[in-house]
């Protein structure tokens, strides 16, 4: 018998205007997946979805604040607006948000609510399990290798 991990939500937001969506274990950046949620916090959904799509196709840089250490500045990010011009294009964890705000707007239409007035309000990431390897070298000798995996949870409310 297989018993699978049974993960809470960090944040115990209730009611009628709600819509959750919950990824384990994606594979993706833990960095680039904890940077992404700042920036998409407190944003409509679909903008969310635009500014994503925008990242994938180079156009847009996300900001980086916290893990921000030999990140160049980017042309598409002044520092007026994000409060600072550090920046990278994610392409890969920014593909696993679109699929889970998609997914959120989904459980909000299945909910009875509408998808195109949904909020972020809650988004987070955190570091997941990682894969652990070996990567063989020469001489009999092996060096460790790892897969860092992520654990991102957003919640949705509708606005009027």
């Amino acid at each position: 018998m297989i018993v699978m991990a049974r993960t809470e939500y960090s944040n115990k937001l209730t009611g009628d205007n709600i819509a959750r969506v919950k990824g384990n274990e994606l594979s993706c950046s833990p960095k680039h997946a904890v940077e992404i949620a700042h920036l998409v916090r407190n944003m409509m959904a679909d903008d969310a979805i635009a500014y994503l799509e925008q990242v994938i196709d180079l156009k847009r840089a996300v900001p980086f604040h916290r893990y921000n250490r030999n990140v160049s500045h980017q042309k598409s990010l002044n520092g007026k607006t994000f409060g600072t011009a550090a920046g990278r294009y994610p392409v890969k964890a920014a593909g696993e948000y679109i699929r889970l705000i998609r997914s959120a707007q989904k459980n909000a239409e299945y909910a009875g609510l509408a998808p195109e007035k949904m909020v972020i309000i809650h988004a987070a990431a955190n570091k997941g399990r990682c894969m652990k390897g070996i990567f063989p070298r020469a001489m009999g000798r092996a060096t460790p290798k790892h897969r860092d995996s992520v654990n991102v949870e957003i919640i949705l409310r509708e606005v009027q």
